[in-house]
């Protein structure tokens, strides 16, 4: 073998024994069952996008993606414990972000930094509340509840999915809007919230769409408005909160988090693994169902939509006087 290509064989090996190291730094992922963790009991939106989500990318990646609920304190004892997690990419967060946005605003303190300690994957998908009444309560539009609140100040309560939730920024801003009284009643999710108003527990809540459209299609309960800007197709004849004189609009953000400093061939990896779920038949029709629009996104797009929500988030709790220690 001439010299030359005695030169060429010996840059060929030294390239490739340089590359082997990095190589092996970088394991496959993922190799091993993933946790993502939801902050609410099982029935609501969270848990519903979550299981649909989970189950397709068991499918796509070969690899078991575990719900595991746990709910209370307005999802902070669940994003607490993400915060917490090694950053490999297998505890994930299953987040309602404006709920998460409500906790950095409205809290004293919390165990983690709501913007500092998560890595942010994709967005996933975006929804309305449903404004929804007991049949108890006799009231069948946002007329009737506000008359019946103005009547019977502080004699009536609503329901939340918890205090500091979106539900119950919700109530609190409906009530400042309106110049309503209602008691607050937080339940550790919005199954238990919406099954206090079909019981007739409570007058009223603003509930995620899946068990809203499913308990108003059954007729246990009155759907009054939607909190979206515009009127949404699983449920076109229920007007919007503006339709009916109230000017407030709240969508949830539904995202997929990790704990800080979470590999960015991970983070890709997962992005891409959830933009290629969104678009599959069975993502399609929960989205559908769900009253959800699909809605992946990059970190760096993720981040940029909590800048501009996230303030106004702020401003909201202020005004409805939403403070938690």
């Amino acid at each position: 073998m001439n010299t030359r290509y005695r030169g060429l064989w010996a840059a060929l090996i030294c390239a490739v024994c340089a590359a082997a190291p990095a190589a092996a730094q970088t394991p496959a992922y993922p190799t091993r069952p993933i946790t993502m963790v939801v902050g609410f009991t099982p029935g609501g939106i969270s848990d519903v996008m979550a299981r649909a989500l989970a189950a397709r990318l068991t499918v796509q990646m070969g690899q078991t993606v575990i719900v595991d609920n746990k709910p209370g304190a307005a999802t902070t004892i669940a994003a607490a414990y993400v915060a917490g997690a090694a950053p490999d990419g297998y505890t994930l967060l299953f987040q309602d972000m404006i709920s998460h946005a409500i906790n950095a605003a409205a809290y004293k303190s919390l165990r983690y930094d709501s913007w500092n300690d998560f890595s942010m994957v994709s967005l996933v998908a975006s929804t309305p509340l449903m404004l929804i009444s007991s049949v108890a309560s006799g009231v069948t539009d946002v007329k009737g509840l506000t008359a019946l609140a103005k009547a019977k100040p502080d004699q009536i309560a609503y329901a939340s999915s918890g205090a500091g939730a979106i539900t119950h920024l919700a109530g609190e801003s409906f009530k400042k809007l309106t110049g309503t009284q209602a008691v607050h009643a937080p339940y550790k999710g919005g199954a238990p919230a919406t099954t206090a108003v079909i019981s007739g527990e409570v007058a009223y809540t603003f509930a995620t769409m899946p068990p809203a459209i499913s308990q108003m299609k059954g007729g246990r309960v009155h759907a009054l408005a939607v909190t979206s800007p515009k009127r949404v197709s699983a449920a076109p004849d229920v007007p919007t909160l503006r339709e009916a004189g109230v000017p407030l609009d709240l969508v949830i953000y539904l995202g997929v988090l990790g704990p800080k400093g979470m590999p960015a061939p991970v983070v890709g990896r997962l992005g891409a693994e959830i933009r290629k779920a969104l678009a599959s038949p069975e993502m399609k029709r929960t989205l559908f169902e769900a009253a959800a629009d699909p809605y992946p996104s990059s970190p760096a797009e993720f981040a940029a939509l909590m800048k501009v929500e996230a303030p106004k988030v702020t401003e909201a709790v202020r005004l409805a006087g939403v403070v938690f220690e």
